[in-house]
């Protein structure tokens, strides 16, 4: 989300973006590695990386906490709610259904549902250092009180995970408002880049290193160690962290002369309107919003959700488990920049034109993955693994098409655009997890029904945007305003 907010500024009236940006290349070139912007960067990708682990600790975690509902080899199977058994190492189980675990592995988004957009206004206002800091620090003590909250019952449960998808949201909120203060136009691409992508680095970290964790010492030593990393990494935060480079009292005054410079024409006005009526009424906008719907219903099932299905069809011990629910997160990384690689140099050679690399993109992006998922249920294990593994990691290829489009359509409100966007993506993420958990109970065909499904929806949205998806500046992203959210 910051790699599309940080490239909307410092453009004027263009229908392709990209192109621009190509005319603006030729400038002085200056010192960026090693410099406080990249230490900023670089703390940005550490506090998503934080974030992330936490989020994604219980869904390898829950693998080990529940005691495999309708599997007759298990001896350590409690008939209620609370533990009254003990795994082989020695840490309670629980008798939670699959419905009980989509609304655990889908609780958080509740909270991320209600803050995302109101603590991107605020971190406007207010700044990102605060905000992002001290989300970080309670919601690491809340990781921290998991293992004993799973015992008091699953209220208190439900509690945490709902408070901490609150902080998330806040944080996630917080970390994108930071880009138009620190990142110079011609840099912000990739320094946003780097600090985005510790998202995919922390759930790799989750759900690999969950799953030694998981076999010894146990499955709370999960939250210990990734709350416990937390807290120590707020200190490091508010020592570091500032909300601009003006304040940095370890920046160079030739950086800052930098920085500062190359902004002094974007809009700083501190008007908060916007024109919500036209948005509304914008084909171009709801294809961006269906998409983002759609793919996040297939991609969070294959992510969230990943972890419980191969334990369920495949019956995996937690080490491997833990190895191949990581595995599509770095490929997946290496697909997403490749993708912005192939995608920029299809528009500089002017080989497509920005609205058929858009479309492109987004079907590549959409189309395999569904067909992937469609024929995991009538192939061998080894294929099945395969065949997840691509369909994450050809989704990806979906942040080179509609995901960056609010920078076509309306690059003045692309941060607004793309906090509403996460947030229609956190309603198909909060109920996704939700139905998955209804139809494994079901039967012996849970899965096929999860997958017809997802792959359906996806295709509805890929097919939404191929017919209303645009790259030409909306008329009223034309007006001389900014929000920064």
């Amino acid at each position: 989300m910051g790699s599309l907010e940080g490239a909307s500024s410092g453009k004027r009236e263009s229908t392709n973006p990209q192109e621009e940006e190509g005319k603006e290349q030729p400038q002085q070139q200056v010192k960026r590695f090693c410099s406080i912007r990249y230490v900023m960067a670089i703390m940005i990708h550490c506090c998503y990386l934080i974030m992330c682990t936490q989020h994604f600790s219980l869904s390898i975690a829950i693998i080990a906490m529940v005691n495999h509902t309708g599997q007759s080899n298990q001896s350590n199977v409690s008939t209620k709610g609370y533990p009254d058994a003990t795994a082989d190492t020695g840490v309670p189980v629980y008798d939670w259904s699959p419905e009980i675990q989509g609304l655990l592995l889908s609780s958080s988004l509740f909270g991320s549902l209600i803050s995302t957009v109101p603590s991107g206004y605020f971190a406007g206002v207010l700044g990102g250092k605060k905000i992002a800091g001290f989300s970080v620090l309670i919601c690491s003590i809340l990781s921290l009180l998991i293992p004993l909250a799973a015992d008091y019952g699953l209220p208190y449960l439900f509690v945490i995970r709902i408070l901490q998808g609150l902080l998330q949201g806040m944080n996630s909120s917080a970390l994108s408002s930071f880009w138009p203060k620190w990142a110079p136009p011609l840099e912000r691409t990739q320094l946003s880049t780097i600090g985005t992508s510790g998202a995919a680095m922390g759930t790799f970290i989750a759900i690999l290193g969950g799953g030694f964790l998981c076999e010894s010492p146990g499955w709370p030593s999960i939250f210990y160690i990734y709350g416990g990393i937390g807290c120590f990494y707020c200190v490091i935060w508010f020592s570091l962290v500032y909300d601009d480079p003006i304040n940095h009292p370890l920046i160079s005054d030739s950086e800052k002369e930098y920085i500062t410079s190359s902004l002094t024409e974007q809009a700083n006005s501190r008007s908060w309107s916007l024109p919500f009526k036209a948005m509304i009424k914008t084909m171009a906008l709801w294809a961006i919003l269906v998409s983002n719907v759609c793919r996040y219903w297939l991609s969070s099932n294959l992510t969230t959700s990943l972890p419980t299905l191969l334990d369920n069809m495949f019956d995996f011990n937690f080490k491997k488990n833990g190895f191949l629910s990581a595995l599509p997160l770095i490929t997946s990384w290496v697909s997403m920049t490749l993708g912005g690689y192939i995608a920029d140099f299809l528009l500089s050679k002017k080989i497509l034109r920005l609205i058929t690399v858009r479309k492109l993109f987004t079907f590549l992006g959409m189309f395999f993955p569904s067909l992937f998922t469609i024929l995991i249920p009538y192939v061998d294990s080894t294929t099945a693994i395969a065949f997840l593994i691509l369909a994450s990691t050809m989704s990806t290829l979906c942040y080179s098409g509609f995901v960056i489009n609010p920078l076509d359509i309306a690059p003045r409100y692309a941060s607004f655009l793309m906090l509403l966007g996460t947030t229609f993506m956190l309603i198909s993420g909060l109920v996704s997890p939700i139905i998955t958990g209804y139809f494994i109970n079901q039967d012996a065909t849970g899965w096929k029904n999860v997958f017809f499904l997802s792959s359906a929806i996806n295709l509805l949205g890929m097919t939404f945007y191929l017919i209303f998806g645009q790259t030409n500046i909306q008329d009223w992203a034309r007006e001389h305003r900014i929000t920064h959210f």
